[in-house]
């Protein structure tokens, strides 16, 4: 038996909003007896959903701010065991599958009446399912599951009624546009994490100048250097003593000048945020935008999995390679660039760059080991588990505290 059966597995899909930020994420808990599929059994969903929601991931590690939408079947939505869900923080989702039953009805209205959100899963219109839609206050609609002529029509008749419109499986930039010219107000899927036409993204004053100070700290720059890139840009500045001064680093002295600041930040500290502040820039999207979380999640989990494998490599700053190579496996994305053109204009370590451009080494290893977690596939997860002194309790265990740390981190930008 692999180390990995009979384990659970947490998955979390963006719901973004018309401005690209999340406005949740679908939680997908899987067994690794089931792969690919979800959990639908009825005696396994109210141990799993309502026990893992609660306990073993906890409501606050795995959605941050955000919401959290969660599939429930027929039985699950008439057992009282939802009614402890946070009715704040949990939009209940209901299966295709449910029919609009008079007792359904009811217990819909039920939940509202507590606080919690309805959305209705995969819907494909039909009359059967109109007094539903009195009831939910979301519909998704299974963009690949229906022609455009049917997704049209759908829309049409949906936008009469008193529901936000969200639009699932969006996998590519073009849907994602095609979509919001529809009038959907949300939409769901990795299209934001997909490289859009390489055409070298305009990138702002911020964005350029936080590139030219990635530039410096890699090459290990003269302090004045880096200080004075800083005194150029007031915002920059602003924002770095907004992060000393913030939670995150846990300062009991209030810092009031630049120098300071970057003395108490140091280098590495320095060189972290300057990564994820990429992702953090007005082009990018700004706070709350999906590759931000997701590049500041990979960077995390690769530096607690790369503890595991220190002994195996010469050099102090392993963790540190294993941190950079995770945020930055999303820059292609966020300029829009080939990622070879952007690695030449930073002095980065053969390693790192290898694991970035081919996937390859033992960075490579970690990042693949990130990304097949991130997209809950879980064979070859396991076949990279195998190759390697990766532990699954502990993977497990640093998925939701890469989690806790990007949102926590998220504040200080």
């Amino acid at each position: 038996m692999s180390e990995i059966q009979g384990k659970i597995f947490l998955g979390r899909q963006p719901i973004l909003d018309r401005q690209k930020k999340i406005f949740g994420y679908e939680l997908l808990f899987r067994a690794a007896d089931t792969l690919h599929a979800h959990i639908t059994d009825l005696a396994f969903a109210e141990r799993s959903v309502i026990s893992n929601v609660l306990s073993t991931f906890g409501v606050s590690s795995v959605l941050g701010k955000h919401k959290g939408f969660i599939n429930v079947t027929g039985d699950l939505l008439m057992n009282d065991m939802l009614e402890i869900l946070p009715s704040d923080r949990i939009v209940i989702e209901l299966l295709e599958t449910i029919t609009a039953t008079e007792p359904v009805l009811r217990r819909c209205r039920e939940l509202k009446d507590r606080g919690f959100l309805l959305a209705l899963d995969d819907n494909l219109y039909h009359p059967d399912y109109e007094p539903l839609y009195d009831v939910v206050d979301i519909v998704k609609i299974d963009i690949l599951q229906a022609s455009p002529e049917t997704v049209l029509e759908m829309v049409k008749i949906l936008r009469t009624r008193n529901v936000v419109l969200l639009a699932e499986k969006v996998e590519t930039t073009q849907q994602y546009l095609d979509c919001l010219s529809l009038g959907f107000q949300l939409f769901q899927g990795y299209f934001f994490a997909r490289p859009a036409v390489l055409n070298t993204k305009r990138v702002d004053v911020a964005g350029t100048t936080l590139l030219k100070l990635l530039q410096l700290v890699c090459s290990d720059a003269e302090f004045e250097e880096i200080e004075g890139t800083f005194k150029h840009n007031p915002t920059l500045t602003y924002n770095l003593l907004r992060l000393v001064n913030s939670v995150v680093i846990g300062m009991k002295e209030k810092i009031r000048t630049l120098r300071h600041a970057l003395v108490v930040l140091g280098m590495q500290q320095l060189k972290r945020w300057v990564q994820l502040a990429l992702f953090a820039t007005e082009s990018a999207g700004g706070v709350g935008n999906p590759l931000l979380e997701t590049a500041a999640i990979r960077g995390r989990l690769m530096e607690l999995l790369s503890a595991h494998q220190r002994e195996e490599h010469t050099g102090k700053d392993y963790s540190e390679s294993a941190f950079m190579t995770g945020v930055l496996s999303l820059i292609d994305v966020l300029f829009e660039s080939p990622m070879e053109d952007i690695l030449e204009q930073l002095n980065l370590t053969d390693d790192v760059r290898c694991a970035l451009i081919h996937r390859e080494g033992h960075l490579g290893r970690l990042l693949r080991v990130a990304e097949s977690l991130e997209s809950l596939d879980l064979s070859n997860l396991q076949k990279l588990l195998d190759e390697s002194s990766c532990n699954l309790e502990s993977l497990l265990e640093y998925q939701v505290q890469a989690i806790e740390w990007a949102n926590r981190m998220e504040e200080g930008l």
